[in-house]
């Protein structure tokens, strides 16, 4: 099957529309609820629909006592640069059922607060990669030349790192912000 397990953690495999066989799966890997838990997603949601992923928001918002869920997807899909990505995307059969909910960076924050989640931050990589250190820019930059600066740039406005947090008062989860 689909399972990695081990005393540390377990990885499964599971259709995050199926919310009663993923959490099936999950107790059957004694997942505690009420340990804190991180709930990590790359351009997953975008390929669910609205519904779906909203379902999958809530049931995770609902299922653990504390946590932070993060999520690494599109965002400005409404631009002529987003618009171009989806028709690429749709010729080679690959279809965004919930680009809709990555209209904006407003929209990634309101599609978590609007599923359980009491707080929600999210930033464009284009933004998040300007605050890097200039040292670190340097560096990654030497890795390969780049010549498309100006691509590389409207790629990064059109994605963005969101996350939300449930409890951990505590852990100071409420904290966390850019």
């Amino acid at each position: 099957g689909h399972l990695l397990d081990s005393k540390r953690y377990a990885i499964i495999g599971a259709d995050l529309r199926d919310l009663p066989e993923l959490e099936e799966k999950l107790k059957k890997c004694n997942m505690n609820p009420q340990l804190p838990t991180l709930l990590v997603t790359e351009c997953v949601l975008v390929y669910m629909t609205p519904e779906q992923s909203a379902n999958l928001l809530k049931w995770a918002a609902s299922s653990f006592d504390t946590a932070m869920f993060i999520n690494y997807e599109q965002v400005n899909m409404d631009d002529r640069f987003g618009q171009i990505m989806i028709e690429n995307l749709r010729r080679r059969q690959c279809d965004l059922a919930g680009v809709e909910t990555c209209k904006s960076l407003e929209s990634q924050k309101e599609r978590l607060l609007s599923n359980g989640w009491e707080t929600a931050s999210a930033v464009d990589m284009m933004e998040l990669y300007s605050k890097l250190p200039q040292a670190e820019v340097s560096r990654i930059e030497s890795l390969e030349f780049l010549d498309e600066m100006e691509l590389l740039e409207q790629l990064m406005q059109h994605y963005c790192l969101c996350w939300a947090t449930k409890g951990g008062h505590a852990l100071g989860l409420k904290e966390i912000t850019y």
